[in-house]
């Protein structure tokens, strides 16, 4: 009802998983990469959990998307399966025919598809979602089938998507054996407030918005603390409250149009099992442990987990600003009708960000600038510079992820953003992910998370179809 009203293509704030809303912040892009990895290069079972409502869907829908070609993907989304089920279902993504009443050989026929599939050079991933509504004898199963494997590795990767729950079962004394075969353990935390506003302004340019912020500070807080940081609340009660504000004829969202949003929910509060701090202290170092394995295993050179895994950016209109000063400060002015186009795909920047970035920018005489005409051999080697003297603390923007073939795409591609990107902030670098060599293009130095997402807020439409999003500088060693 109200689309038209706030200049939207379609619902920004549904509850439904649809990929191309996928949020990157809150670590929800950290750890798809981490999972990506986990899956590629390891053998164990990986588990992630969270509470209802907190993403976990959603991170499952994309790892399907972005999992490398060779990896098959089987996902199960009925947790009610009995044994036999699993196998079925298993069967029956894996296209392996049965005979009648020769259920008995079911798992020898598993095994065979398997090692067929291994012999390809190819490997076989479960998503299971649901898992602590799982029947024990059904998660027994799952123990089972990894312990499928050739003379050196693992025939079928495992990852168990599930509730808290899941960690309370997984701790049962009956449950040690699958317990001791998880390898990784990842943990959606609720959004904290200062990601709830850049969650909410990403949502909206992803559906078209073009507009200043329309929720005001106040709004924002209501709307964090009433979620309690948990991504369908905040979906349910920003539409909610975009509804009132339509139907009140006004363009911001206050305080008012929040309370009324509210009242007409009932959500029950969570029962905390550990202190925020230390959830999100343990889920930074879960994450730090895979990226350290990552950096020792010697797999990548200026590493790449793949393809861009983030906030995809809507089209934009034409009349743009170039984003020199974007890469500098990191930030956008703030605009004062909803009307006027705006140049911002995702996030958001406040004013306190636009002192920080004034501050916290180094000059740019500290780090090697690559020129605007040099090839791509040179690029990289000045970005191979540029990479040896900046902190593991800093981010970029990813924007481009190619095959090491396409160099030309990746010409092309600096050549139709010329005029809107500074070209001194642009960046080349070449890794291989699964034995696939890959060439990525970066954008921009920033000291904090927060810069980086407050200047790709200021990115236009470079490249939709591959979602830039904020990396890590740690993330390329």
């Amino acid at each position: 009802m109200y689309l038209e009203h706030f200049g939207l293509h379609q619902a920004p704030f549904r509850i439904t998983p649809h990929t191309e809303f996928f949020f990157a912040g809150g670590k929800r892009g950290a750890t798809l990469e981490a999972l990506i990895y986990a899956i590629t290069h390891d053998e164990g079972i990986v588990k992630v959990s969270g509470e209802v409502g907190s993403g976990k869907t959603m991170l499952c829908r994309m790892l399907l998307e972005k999992l490398p070609d060779n990896v098959e993907t089987v996902y199960l989304s009925n947790p009610m399966l009995s044994r036999d089920e699993i196998l079925f279902a298993i069967a029956e993504e894996l296209r392996i025919p049965l005979a009648e009443g020769r259920n008995h050989l079911l798992l020898r026929s598993l095994q065979e598809r398997l090692l067929e599939i291994y012999g390809s050079g190819r490997q076989v991933v479960a998503l299971i979602d649901e898992a602590h509504a799982m029947p024990p004898e059904a998660l027994e199963e799952i123990r089972l089938l990894s312990n499928l494997e050739s003379n050196r590795h693992k025939l079928l990767q495992i990852v168990l998507f599930g509730q808290p729950e899941l960690d309370s079962r997984l701790r049962q004394t009956s449950m040690r054996q699958l317990n001791d075969r998880i390898t990784h353990n990842f943990r959606l935390e609720p959004l904290r407030r200062s990601d709830v506003s850049v969650y909410l302004l990403f949502r909206l340019r992803a559906a078209g918005y073009r507009g200043p912020d329309p929720f005001t500070k106040g709004a924002i807080e209501l709307i964090s603390k009433a979620s309690e940081g948990l991504s369908r609340r905040i979906n349910i009660l920003a539409d909610k409250a975009l509804l009132a504000a339509f139907s009140e004829g006004v363009h911001q969202v206050d305080r008012r149009q929040v309370r009324a949003a509210i009242r007409d929910v009932e959500f029950r509060r969570l029962k905390r099992r550990f202190g925020i701090g230390w959830a999100w202290a343990g889920a930074a170092a879960g994450l730090c442990v895979v990226a350290v394995v990552a950096y020792l295993a010697g797999t990548r050179h200026l590493a790449s987990l793949g393809s861009p895994v983030s906030a995809p950016l809507a089209e934009l209109p034409v009349a743009v600003q170039p984003l020199a000063a974007v890469a500098a400060q990191g930030v956008e002015a703030p605009l004062a009708a909803p009307a006027l186009p705006l140049d911002a795909a995702s996030g958001a920047a406040t004013a306190e960000l636009s002192v920080a970035a004034a501050e916290a920018s180094p000059p740019d005489s500290e780090l090697p600038r690559a020129p605007a005409s040099l090839t791509l051999a040179e690029r990289s080697a000045a970005s191979a510079a540029w990479l040896a003297k900046t902190p593991d603390s800093h981010f970029f923007i990813q924007l481009l992820v190619v095959d090491a073939a396409s160099e030309k795409e990746v010409l092309d591609f600096i050549d139709k953003h010329a005029a809107t990107l500074d070209l001194q902030q642009l960046r080349v670098y070449r890794s291989s992910l699964s034995g696939r060599d890959r060439l990525g293009v970066i954008y921009g130095d920033y000291p904090s998370r927060e810069l980086a997402n407050a200047a790709l807020a200021k990115l236009v439409a470079v490249s939709p179809a591959s979602k830039p999003y904020v990396r890590a500088v740690s993330r390329l060693r």
